[in-house]
C-alpha cells in the first residue's frame, strides 16, 4: 500500500472528522467534504473485492449499489485513463484534453448530450436507478481522493448524472455515424473534404462481434452453450464479476466506466450483443426558409420554426490555457441539423432515451430466462445491438434491436428523405413481436456476425419478404457464411468444440476468390510476362486449403493480395454497398486481380526479403505501453497471431495493418474479450482477453493473457467461490 494513503485510511477507519484539505486531490477537483468521505467509507465497508490470479476483480456488495461502487472502483484501479477517455467522449469534452482538433467530435456529441437535460433526467430517474448512479460517482471520486498521483486530464470530479451520457456498450453509439466533415462543413459554412475513412478509401476492419447460441439438442451434455465474441478495439472492456446480497451475480465484459456487465452471463442466462445491420438512424432533408426574420422549415403545409441552442465547447491550447468556441446549433422535430446537401439542411433522427437505455442495460443482467429477458426488452431502448441468448432452461434466441422506427416502406431510408413530407416521419416503433426475432428454432442454433437476420438460424431464419426492407441495410458477410459452415449438421458440441469452432481457420472469402484468380492466370497468353513471374505464387495459392495458421505462407500472400485490392477498390465497394470480397469477385477485372498479385509479391519481397513468408512472421500482437492510441515497433518483442482480418471470413478476428514505421502487421481490434459459457446445473465458462486486465505496464496483468489470446487458449472462469479456491491473489475493501 502507498504510504501516503495510510493517514487517510487510519482516519477513515477510526471515524475521525476530516476536513476537505485532508484528502489530496487533483488540482481543479472539488474537494471532498467530511460528509462525502464518511459516506464513501461506509460504502467501502460494505464491499469486498477479490482479485484472482489473472487480476480479474470479483466484487461483492451488500446491495446492488454497493456492488456498483466496488466495481467502478476496481475498474479505476485497473485503467482509470480509459474510464476518463470514455466519458470525455460521451460528454462531448474530449477537446478539453486533446485540443481543438477534437472540437467536431465534441460538437457531434453535444447535439444530443445536454448536461442540463441529463441532470434533470437524473432527478426524474426511479430511486433505485439514482442509487446506482450515486454509487457509481462515489466509487470514482473515492478512488481519485485516495490516489493523488492519478492526474485526470479533465474529469477530476464525477457527478451521478454523467452515467446517463453513456448507456450502451459502444462509445458514442449511434451518434458516431454522423459525418464529422459534413458537420464541420455545415457549421463553418464551407466545403470540408471527406476523410479517407469516410469515403472508404481507407479499409477499416469490420467492427462488431460474433455471437452463437446452441440448444441442448445439439450438445453432447444436453446443456445450452453461448459464444461471446465481441470485435472491438483492444482493451475496450474490463472483465469482472459483480455480486450482491440482493441477488446480483453477473460476470463478463463491462466497457470501461460503465457499471453494468454489457456482454456476459449470470447463473441462469447469458447475453451477447452484436452490432446490428438494422437501419434505425435516419436523415431528413429539411427545406429551410425565412419568415419574419426567423429561420423556419417546411413541413406539409406548415412553416415551423427551427429551434436553436447555444453550445460552447472548451479546448486545450498549446500554451496550457483553455480556449473556447461557441456554436448556434439547430434542430427540427426530426433531430439536430448535422449537414447541408443540395440546398437542404440535414436533420439526424436516432434513439436518445438515456433513462430507459440505462435501465435496460442494468436490468437484463438480473434476468433468469428468456421470458424475463423479453420483459426487460419491452423498454425498447436497445437501438444498435442484436442479441444472442442462451439459458439454463435450454432456450436460445436471436433478438433484433428493440428500437426500430416504424416507417413508410415506399421510401429508401438509407438516403436522406424529404423532411417536408409528413409521410416520411417515424410513426412510433415496431412492436417487439413484429421484429425478425428467432426463438428456439428447430435447427438448434442461432448466430449473428453483424450480418442480416435472414441467416440467423439456417432454414429456420426469418424471411426477408415478410419484413420491411429497413430491417437490414448491409446484407450478408463471410463470417456469416463461416458460422453456417461450423454449425450446420453438428449435434455434439461441447464447450471445447464451440471454442474450436470460434477459432476455425477456414477463410471462405478466399475459397471464393482464389479459383477465380487461378482462372485469370490460366487465361493469360504465354507472351504476358506475368505468366512466368506469377507461376509459383499461383501454384502455391491453387494448392492451398484456405486455412490460416502461423506457419502458412499462403495466408500471407492471399492477405497481401486482398489488401492490395482493398486499397484500390474499397471506396468503390462502399459506394455500391458491396462488401470487399464480393466487389473483388463481381466488379474487378482479371488484369486488376493479377496486377494486384504482382504488387503483393513485390511488396513482400521488398519488405521481407522474399514472397514466401510465414503469416506469423508478419501478423503480430504487441503491447508496448498504456497509450490509448497505440504505437508499434518491429524491433520490440511481439507475438505471432495466426488468425486474420474478419474481412476474409475469419470468425476469430484480428484487425492488423502495417504502420508508418513498421513492415509487420500489428493488431488493434477484433477479438477482444472471448468467452464460451455452458448452462448446466451449474454454469461453467472459459474466457480470454486481449493482453490482460490491467492498463498499467508495471502490472503482471498488463499482458499476461497475450499468448493465450493468440493461441485461442481460453482459461477457466472462476464464477463460484469454490472455483476461486487456490486462485486468489488478494482480498480487500476499496481504499485498502
Amino acid at each position: 500500500m502507498d504510504r501516503s494513503f495510510r493517514p487517510l485510511l487510519r482516519a477513515l477507519a477510526t471515524g475521525a472528522a476530516l476536513t476537505a484539505s485532508t484528502v489530496a486531490v487533483t488540482p481543479g477537483a472539488q474537494a471532498a467534504t467530511p460528509q462525502e468521505l464518511a459516506r464513501w467509507q461506509a460504502e467501502a465497508a460494505r464491499v469486498t473485492i477479490t482479485r484472482d490470479d489473472w487480476g480479474i476483480a470479483h466484487v461483492h456488495g451488500k446491495s446492488d449499489a454497493d456492488a456498483v461502487f466496488g466495481a467502478i472502483y476496481a475498474q479505476a484501479e485497473d485503467d482509470f485513463p480509459r474510464i476518463e477517455a470514455n466519458y470525455l467522449t460521451a460528454l462531448g469534452r474530449t477537446a478539453e484534453a486533446e485540443g481543438e482538433s477534437a472540437i467536431w467530435q465534441d460538437l457531434r456529441q453535444r447535439l444530443f448530450v445536454d448536461p442540463e437535460q441529463l441532470q434533470a433526467q437524473y432527478r426524474q430517474s426511479p430511486p433505485w436507478l439514482r442509487a446506482l448512479m450515486d454509487s457509481w460517482a462515489d466509487g470514482l471520486n473515492y478512488y481519485l481522493a485516495l490516489h493523488p498521483a492519478v492526474k485526470p486530464r479533465v474529469l477530476a470530479r464525477f457527478e451521478p448524472w454523467m452515467a446517463l451520457s453513456f448507456t450502451e456498450g459502444s462509445i458514442g453509439g449511434d451518434i458516431e455515424q454522423i459525418s464529422l466533415t459534413q458537420l464541420q462543413g455545415f457549421y463553418e459554412h464551407r466545403r470540408v473534404p471527406r476523410t479517407a475513412l469516410e469515403t472508404g478509401a481507407l479499409v477499416k476492419e469490420p467492427s462488431g462481434s460474433n455471437g452463437i447460441a446452441i440448444a441442448p439438442a445439439n450438445t453432447a451434455n444436453g446443456h445450452a452453450l453461448l459464444l461471446i465474441n465481441p470485435h472491438t478495439s483492444f482493451y475496450f472492456r474490463a472483465e469482472l464479476q459483480m455480486t450482491s446480497d440482493a441477488g446480483l451475480n453477473a460476470y463478463g465484459a463491462s466497457t470501461w466506466g460503465q457499471f453494468f456487465i454489457y456482454q456476459g452471463f449470470n447463473p441462469k442466462i447469458g447475453w451477447m450483443h452484436t452490432s446490428s445491420t438494422v437501419d434505425n438512424i435516419d436523415q431528413f432533408a429539411e427545406t429551410i426558409e425565412s419568415k419574419d426574420g426567423r429561420t423556419v422549415y417546411r413541413y406539409g403545409k406548415e412553416l415551423r420554426p427551427v429551434e436553436t441552442r447555444e453550445v460552447t465547447l472548451s479546448f486545450s491550447q498549446a500554451d496550457g490555457t483553455m480556449g473556447s468556441r461557441s456554436f448556434t446549433t439547430y434542430r427540427t422535430h426530426h433531430g439536430p441539423i448535422v449537414a447541408e446537401a443540395d440546398g437542404k439542411w440535414i436533420a439526424e433522427a436516432l434513439m436518445w432515451k438515456p433513462i430507459p437505455a440505462l435501465q435496460q442495460s442494468w436490468l437484463r443482467t438480473k434476468t433468469s430466462d428468456l421470458a424475463s429477458y423479453m420483459k426487460v426488452a419491452e423498454a425498447q431502448a436497445n437501438s444498435s445491438n442484436d442479441t444472442l441468448l442462451a439459458d439454463a432452461a435450454g432456450e436460445i434466441a436471436y433478438l433484433h434491436p428493440q428500437f426500430v422506427p416504424l416507417r413508410d416502406d415506399r421510401f429508401d431510408y438509407r438516403e436522406p428523405v424529404d423532411g417536408a413530407d409528413p409521410a416520411t416521419d417515424w410513426k412510433g416503433l415496431h412492436a417487439i413481436k413484429t421484429l425478425p426475432n428467432v426463438l428456439d428454432p428447430k435447427v438448434g442454433w442461432v448466430h449473428n456476425t453483424n450480418d442480416w437476420p435472414w441467416d440467423a438460424a439456417g432454414p429456420d431464419s426469418p424471411r426477408a419478404a415478410d419484413f420491411s426492407r429497413y430491417m437490414d441495410q448491409v446484407g450478408p458477410n463471410y463470417r456469416g457464411i463461416h458460422a453456417d459452415e461450423v454449425l450446420t449438421g453438428k449435434h455434439d458440441f461441447t464447450p471445447q468444440r464451440l471454442i474450436a469452432a470460434a477459432y476455425d481457420s477456414h477463410l471462405p472469402a478466399f475459397a471464393l476468390l482464389l479459383p477465380q484468380l487461378a482462372a485469370d492466370y490460366d487465361a493469360l497468353p504465354a507472351s504476358d510476362p506475368r505468366k512466368a513471374s506469377l507461376a509459383a505464387p499461383i501454384a502455391m495459392l491453387r494448392a492451398w486449403d484456405c486455412r490460416w495458421s502461423a506457419q502458412s505462407k499462403e495466408t500471407t500472400l492471399a492477405v497481401f493480395w486482398g489488401d492490395t485490392l482493398g486499397g484500390t477498390f474499397n471506396a468503390d465497394a462502399k459506394k455500391v454497398r458491396l462488401n470487399l470480397p464480393d466487389y473483388i469477385a463481381k466488379r474487378t477485372t482479371p488484369d486488376q486481380r493479377l496486377s494486384a498479385l504482382s504488387e503483393a509479391v513485390a511488396r513482400l519481397t521488398r519488405d521481407f526479403g522474399g514472397w514466401q513468408v510465414a503469416w506469423g512472421e508478419v501478423n503480430r500482437f504487441q503491447r508496448l505501453d498504456a497509450a490509448i492510441k497505440p504505437h508499434f515497433d518491429d524491433a520490440q518483442a511481439s507475438i505471432p497471431v495466426p488468425f486474420t482480418s474478419a474481412i476474409w471470413g475469419s470468425l476469430a478476428s484480428f484487425g492488423a495493418k502495417p504502420y508508418p514505421n513498421t513492415k509487420k502487421y500489428y493488431g488493434t481490434s477484433g477479438n477482444s474479450f472471448v468467452a464460451v459459457v455452458e448452462f448446466g446445473p451449474k454454469v461453467r465458462a472459459w474466457a480470454v482477453s486481449a493482453g490482460g486486465e490491467s492498463g498499467d505496464p508495471s502490472s503482471p496483468h498488463f499482458r499476461d493473457q497475450a499468448q493465450r489470446y493468440a493461441d485461442g487458449a481460453l482459461r477457466p472462469v472462476y464464477f463460484y467461490p469454490e472455483d476461486l479456491s487456490g486462485h486468489v491473489s488478494r482480498v480487500y475493501q476499496p481504499g485498502e
